[in-house]
């Protein structure tokens, strides 16, 4: 068998999985940019961003240093280098804001495509990544969350965008009872009934325009389980959650932003407050670090269960 002179020492049968790791490890843009921006500033580069799409249509996003700023071209050239799928390349241009939690984007270099058809877990979801709230990051996420659900649960989803959480429940549970999703942004809630339709799950899932503090109160005690997957500022909802679960209690998945020297006490806190306003009791049955925000801030996830 031929082996270079720098294989030497290795016996041949393990040169064959020395060859193959090289072939299936993915390349990693900073492979591409280096010698092409100054060495210094490769460190600089992110190590991921999301790509929202499909193996046909995708766009990425991503975020850059300042002084990545002048290479932004070269970042872009390097992204479609490496995913071949991706037809646009943007740059956030401002932190996510206003109520209907969208930021900026910059497009820094393809096609001027915003709408795209995410695939995750065998579901499609349609979204415009300019006009509503998406993170492709959190798939693993929405299926920790659908495979709790038990068949014939009432369900509400809160702050659900384009319904990628009510979706992901209905596929994995399709004999939950019912899935209602209170979104108040009408283009992410046009998705939403879009996306309802794409998947077939219009007998499950009960989409809702408006805002969950006046919508919400339609639907007290008559759920099973509630999901508030926004960290910032769910904490002002919780009365509402707690309010619609059944008079024999429930679960409540609430998701907060914390500090890595202690990231579950205020978030389980904030849920045992709002749950002994009604009389229930408050355990904590699940914790999970789902995504860094900040340095040392953290995206969390309890799985908190009330019972009378």
């Amino acid at each position: 068998m031929f082996a270079p002179k720098y294989f030497s020492g290795i016996e041949p049968k393990n040169i064959f999985c020395l060859l193959l790791f090289v072939l299936v490890v993915p390349m990693h843009i900073r492979d591409v940019l280096r010698g092409k921006i100054p060495e210094d500033l490769l460190r600089l580069v992110p190590s991921s961003f999301d790509i929202i799409g499909s193996r046909e249509k995708a766009v990425a996003i991503v975020e850059l240093d300042d002084a990545l700023l002048p290479y932004k071209e070269l970042v872009a050239d390097a992204i479609f280098e490496v995913h071949k799928n991706v037809r646009a390349v943007y740059r956030k241009a401002s932190e996510r804001k206003g109520e209907y939690r969208v930021r900026e984007l910059e497009l820094i270099k393809g096609e001027n495509v915003t709408e795209v058809i995410h695939m995750e877990h065998g579901y499609k979801i349609k979204l415009d990544v300019t006009k509503v709230y998406f993170s492709p990051r959190e798939a693993t996420e929405r299926q920790r969350i659908a495979s709790q659900v038990k068949p014939g649960e009432t369900v509400m989803v809160m702050f659900a965008g384009v319904g990628p959480f009510a979706i992901a429940i209905a596929k994995k549970q399709p004999a939950v009872g019912r899935i209602i999703a209170i979104e108040i942004n009408p283009d992410a809630y046009r998705y939403m009934v879009e996306n309802i339709k794409i998947n077939k799950v219009e007998h499950l899932v009960y989409p809702v325009l408006g805002d969950v503090k006046i919508e919400a109160p339609r639907f007290f005690n008559q759920c099973d389980r509630v999901v508030m997957p926004l960290p910032k500022g769910a904490y002002l909802f919780l009365d509402e959650a707690v309010n619609c679960l059944k008079e024999t209690g429930g679960w409540i998945h609430f998701y907060h932003w914390s500090r890595e020297e202690d990231l579950f006490t205020e978030a389980f806190r904030l849920v045992s407050e709002a749950a002994r306003k009604r009389g229930f009791t408050a355990e904590l049955r699940g914790a999970r670090k789902v995504s860094p925000y900040a340095p040392r801030i953290y995206k969390v996830a309890v799985d908190v269960l009330l019972t009378k």
